[in-house]
């Protein structure tokens, strides 16, 4: 993805008038290499949550325990799925079903389904980070994140894993 790209999208996520509402209870899945960059680049071991799977904590405002000043203190290494933002998945066997959150929960959505080259750029990039997750992270865990509701997403893609 091109600098300019990724800077308008950036920017699109600090003007969120949610104001960060994708930082809100967000837990995302940590795996071991991410982890380790994380914890190589200043996050506390305090910040990250092991339980049925590896995630960042939450802080008493429900914030991601690395939202600060509206934004991702970890922006340029955050966590796969945070990459991936308004796309999230589910699996049925070998195949990976993406989706794309609602307009109403994520405005980038919005911004997405408005320009094609704009989302086919992004919708790669989103792939690629959530298909390095999914391989990376241990099974039992990867089954206890499927175990999340997501709503307000919809179906935009199905792929055969490898």
């Amino acid at each position: 993805m091109d600098y300019f790209l990724r800077n308008s999208l950036s920017r699109v996520c600090s003007e969120c008038e949610l104001g960060g509402g994708c930082c809100i209870e967000a837990r995302p899945p940590l795996t071991e290499a991410r982890i380790k960059i994380l914890l190589a680049n200043g996050v506390n071991k305090e910040q990250i949550e092991f339980g049925k799977y590896k995630r960042l904590k939450v802080k008493p405002d429900g914030f991601c325990v690395l939202f600060e000043n509206g934004g991702c203190g970890v922006h340029s290494f955050k966590p796969e799925t945070c990459v991936a933002g308004p796309f999230t998945f589910d699996l049925s066997g070998s195949i990976l079903q993406i989706y794309i959150k609602k307009k109403s929960i994520c405005p980038l959505a919005g911004l997405l389904k408005e320009n094609r080259e704009i989302y086919n750029q992004y919708f790669d990039l989103a792939v690629s980070k959530i298909v390095d997750l999914v391989n990376a992270l241990p099974k039992e865990e990867l089954a206890e994140i499927l175990r999340i509701d997501e709503p307000e997403t919809e179906l935009v893609a199905e792929i055969e894993l490898k």
